[in-house]
């Protein structure tokens, strides 16, 4: 009789245990049924997407990135808002599908200001075109009839090369120019180790002449741009570093020309070709390797302005190059006409967000090497530009 009624107290102390257990769970569910009916009444009623921030972006006269959420592999766009640029605004969204470039920017060449924008501030590799960098310091610091010497580790650096003798001396002016115009990797790591001692010595010497151009996003592992762990740019930094470099009138010199004989008879071409192939061209840098792939920055003057142009990550670099050197004078035109007319043109650019810059940093993650592995494979394929 005792174990019936210890049975009993069990069962009936359970059950009050487990009532008001179900009903909290039931109130919960209750709960959370009414919250999605107003998230979905919300969402529903909001304003939708591209179009509200339209309308925000052109009273605000500022730059509107246009990008889907809903379209996972959709690159982030941005082009300059104003009272009358629908068409224009559709033309940039069309040319940012165009492009095959992961990031790009054109930027005024005189006020600095973003005229296009396709994920400007996204890391990647920056392969050759890091070299501007390289040369910039190297013009600095030394005299054209300043010898250089070629350490077996400069003269084994892989192509693109000139094919330096180890132990033997060149003129800086010569290395300079191979640099700049050969994008020659020996020539980038003996001229770093005779202004600085080591290439990992001028590659921080690199990274802080980058920052103190503007460029906050650049660091600098190598002399020569070949793909290693740790090192960056972005297409925003590669716009203003070469923008600021076209100052120095001895780079500017560098860089506007086709070809350059050396002292020891060998002819340098330069691997830029929109020099002759595109309109208004005074000067770039090409680069490529595996991981960056495609890579470019250049200046361009016509009767509009000046224009900077920058991309990264692109499989078609020359055609890029064209449509978006074109497309930055169009804009300048247009923003030219809109000022004469008293319509206010000015593309000033509202501070990007750092949370979408994570998104943008994260969507493109895999684009950045992360092994050391990786970094040795894309070393041995090196392409001429």
């Amino acid at each position: 009789m005792r174990v019936v009624v210890s049975r009993l107290f069990i069962l009936v102390s359970l059950f009050f245990l487990l009532i008001p257990g179900a009903d909290v769970q039931a109130k919960g569910r209750h709960r959370g049924k009414q919250q999605a009916q107003v998230l979905s009444s919300r969402h529903k009623h909001a304003p939708q997407g591209h179009e509200a921030e339209r309308a925000r972006a052109v009273d605000e006269g500022r730059m509107i990135h246009l990008v889907s959420p809903a379209k996972e592999k959709e690159k982030p766009v941005a082009v300059a808002a104003s009272v009358d640029d629908g068409k224009f605004q559709q033309a940039a969204l069309a040319l940012g599908k165009k492009i095959s470039a992961k990031s790009a920017i054109i930027i005024d060449g005189v006020t600095g200001e973003p005229l296009f924008e396709l994920s400007p501030d996204l890391p990647r590799q920056p392969a050759s075109t890091i070299k501007v960098l390289t040369g910039l310091l190297s013009i600095g610091a030394l005299d054209n009839s300043d010898m250089v010497s070629a350490s077996r580790r400069a003269a084994g650096q892989p192509r693109s090369k000139i094919y330096l003798q180890p132990g033997k001396s060149y003129t800086a002016d010569d290395m300079i120019n191979a640099v700049l115009l050969a994008s020659a990797n020996d020539a980038s790591v003996a001229l770093a180790e005779r202004v600085a001692g080591s290439e990992q010595r001028f590659a921080a010497m690199m990274t802080g002449k980058a920052r103190s151009l503007g460029a906050r996003n650049t660091i600098c592992q190598t002399a020569t741009g070949l793909t290693a762990a740790g090192q960056q740019s972005t297409a925003r930094d590669l716009a203003v570093i070469f923008n600021r470099a076209m100052a120095n009138d001895e780079f500017a010199r560098r860089v506007s020309r086709s070809t350059v004989k050396t002292c020891f008879g060998k002819l340098l071409r330069n691997h830029n070709k929109a020099l002759w192939q595109v309109d208004g061209a005074e000067g770039g840098k090409t680069g490529y390797t595996d991981v960056a792939r495609q890579t470019y920055v250049g200046k361009f003057k016509r009767e509009q302005g000046e224009v900077v142009v920058a991309l990264m990550g692109s499989e078609t670099m020359w055609s890029d190059v064209k449509t978006l050197v074109e497309f930055g004078f169009a804009q300048k035109r247009r923003l030219g006409t809109l000022a004469r007319a008293g319509k206010g043109a000015s593309a000033k650019v509202a501070p990007s967000v750092e949370a979408q810059i994570a998104a943008i940093r994260n969507f493109y993650a895999s684009e950045v090497p992360q092994s050391g592995s990786r970094v040795l494979a894309d070393n041995k394929k090196v392409s001429k530009l």
